[in-house]
């Protein structure tokens, strides 16, 4: 009986450091809250994020990522990658240039597009511009600013719930 006490700590100890090197390096699970993504993300859509992928390679334009709020890191958004360091950002009517070229950007419906000029601003080293794919209804680069690398957690793999709606990005 005691051999066998011993057997599950063990197995529940071995279990319990395994999921926290995973949560903690690997995966996490995250739900999103508001709009700012949609038609791609609805309220309370529950995400996959690879934490790894940014530890072995860069953030890249059009990837959706998880990130610390740069001014309040106790808060996370999911936003989309617009433009890279070295690139120029720039917005006319809503119109998104990034390097002088038109951003391919048919996931934005036109009554979620916004009508606002921006720029042209060019990214620093080691920076990234987001924004959500609800244009004229997200808080992003726009408004505060350039992403540090520091601060992206990971990239947004897959949506798992709801079901009929999961989908692998």
């Amino acid at each position: 009986m005691k051999d066998e006490i011993v057997a599950w700590v063990k197995t529940l100890v071995s279990a319990a450091v395994y999921a926290t090197l995973i949560v903690t390096f690997g995966f996490q699970v995250a739900r999103v809250e508001g709009q700012s993504m949609a038609p791609t993300l609805a309220d309370q859509d529950r995400l996959i994020v690879n934490k790894l992928a940014y530890r072995i390679g860069e953030p890249r334009r059009n990837d959706i990522v998880m990130l610390y709020y740069p001014l309040n890191p106790d808060k996370s958004f999911v936003k989309r990658v617009i433009a890279e360091e070295g690139d120029t950002v720039r917005i006319i009517d809503g119109h998104v240039y990034v390097n002088d070229i038109p951003l391919k950007d048919d996931y934005v419906p036109a009554d979620f597009r916004s009508h606002d000029d921006w720029g042209p601003q060019v990214i620093p080293e080691g920076s990234y511009f987001v924004m959500g794919d609800h244009r004229n209804n997200s808080s992003d680069s726009r408004h505060w600013g350039f992403v540090p690398k520091k601060y992206i957690i990971g990239k947004v793999q897959l949506r798992w719930w709801p079901v009929p709606t999961a989908r692998v990005f």
